[in-house]
């Protein structure tokens, strides 16, 4: 390809789900954008997850306070969260700081920041798939929290009573309900919680690909290109690409677990760790369905109906993003999910590994980049990536174009972060 000198309005680094939303709502505002990546659209983080659009978890994901799980966490005897403890050193302030978010009060203003972006996130992926032409693959069914211990579901149910002011719906199931809605579950589980108003997609990675169709047919550039040879110029900023050189005015860091490789260099001091997960898919029996994804929560794993088969997928890693794959927590929790489900056959031979950006106070980073000039950032989604990429495209793009934002995004403003790690 001849190397040709482009220049747009907009380079957005990141071709995952926030990027490339990013890219379409821009797009549709009227700037020209270039989507730039090191590989296609939608093949790394934002292919391994589960395909749940999670507007039922309005609560954030954090450090449980009780002291016989966190010591079955430090002994590594749990299976949805492990640690490689030689980074410890590294991770530990970081450690710290999400413990402390955790606390009760910290957490329930947490949750009050993030419901703006959780409410709208059915309703911004069932804009984007329409326009993409793959509506047809959302399914609102929700998910099902199950459990094997029968204390653990009380307590489960108690939490879900006391999520009544941010409208969500559930039904609670006792084993016999449950086999009702999973015809093909053992009776292993004592109950669960069937979320409703969250959607699923069978095939995460090849929506991302269709949002990434949408934009290029709309006449957006998709180009390959290392984001680590980002350079500011007098004018904006430039970087080579396999096409050629491209220079914009403004920038958007969409490079989920990798944006520290652009905004450290530049001086920010973002607290970004990645939690590593991994995921598995099995073949299953004859005339043997999963109609719903489901959380194992006392077996600490998920199961999906995946388009390439039932996927098992991992809790949480702690763990340097390049260091060597160790699958342990799926060789962990595949005997307790066949003792729910009769699965057949690994399909790979080896097992997926991508890593989560998280942020200890479990916001995203959203808006400006403050100490540059056209810079901007939207990543550390932490669990919710692929559940919040279209709706943070939105924000931003309102941001970036000067509209009036659909809520305010000051929460998720990168200046809250004053210290280093």
């Amino acid at each position: 390809m001849s190397q040709v000198e482009k220049n747009e309005e907009v380079i957005v680094l990141g071709a995952g789900i926030v990027g490339v939303s990013v890219a379409l709502h821009l797009q549709q505002r009227g700037r020209t954008v270039m989507l730039v990546d090191r590989r296609g659209a939608g093949e790394e983080t934002s292919y391994g997850n589960a395909g749940l659009i999670e507007r039922s978890s309005v609560i954030p994901y954090g450090v449980p306070r009780d002291l016989s799980t966190l010591l079955r966490y430090g002994l590594n005897r749990s299976a949805d969260v492990h640690f490689d403890w030689r980074g410890l050193p590294r991770i530990a302030p970081w450690l710290w700081r999400f413990w402390r978010e955790s606390a009760p009060n910290p957490l329930a203003r947490a949750a009050v920041d993030m419901w703006p972006l959780i409410e709208r996130s059915v309703t911004e992926h069932e804009i984007l798939m329409s326009q993409a032409g793959v509506l047809q693959q959302l399914r609102k069914t929700g998910w099902i929290e199950a459990y094997r211990d029968k204390r653990t579901f009380e307590r489960a149910r108690n939490v879900a009573e006391t999520l009544h002011r941010f409208g969500l719906n559930y039904d609670v199931l006792d084993t016999k309900a449950l086999q009702q809605r999973e015809p093909h579950f053992s009776n292993v589980l004592t109950g669960a919680i069937h979320w409703l108003d969250a959607a699923t997609v069978p095939d995460p990675g090849g929506i991302v690909k269709a949002f990434a169709t949408l934009f290029i047919n709309r006449g957006g550039l998709f180009l390959n290109g290392d984001a680590g040879d980002l350079k500011q110029t007098g004018s904006g900023w430039s970087m080579p690409t396999a096409s050629g050189k491209v220079e914009a005015p403004e920038v958007v860091v969409a490079l989920g677990p990798w944006s520290d490789t652009v905004f450290r260099p530049l001086g920010y001091k973002i607290p970004l760790l990645m939690k590593r997960g991994y995921h598995v898919h099995f073949d299953t029996k004859a005339n043997i369905s999963l109609n719903h994804p489901l959380v194992d929560v006392d077996g600490g794993f998920l199961l999906a109906p995946m388009s390439q088969g039932i996927r098992l997928t991992t809790g949480i890693e702690f763990a340097r993003r390049d260091s060597l794959p160790t699958p342990i927590q799926l060789d962990r929790t595949e005997p307790f999910a066949r003792q729910i489900l009769p699965l057949g056959h690994r399909i790979e031979t080896t097992p997926w590994m991508g890593s989560r950006p998280c942020l200890p106070d479990m916001r995203p980073v959203i808006g400006r980049g403050a100490r540059h000039k056209g810079l901007w950032f939207a990543f550390g989604h932490n669990h919710h990536g692929f559940t919040l990429g279209p709706v943070t495209g939105r924000l931003l793009a309102e941001m970036i174009t000067g509209e009036n934002t659909f809520t305010d995004p000051a929460p998720y403003a990168s200046t809250r972060f004053t210290g280093s790690l």
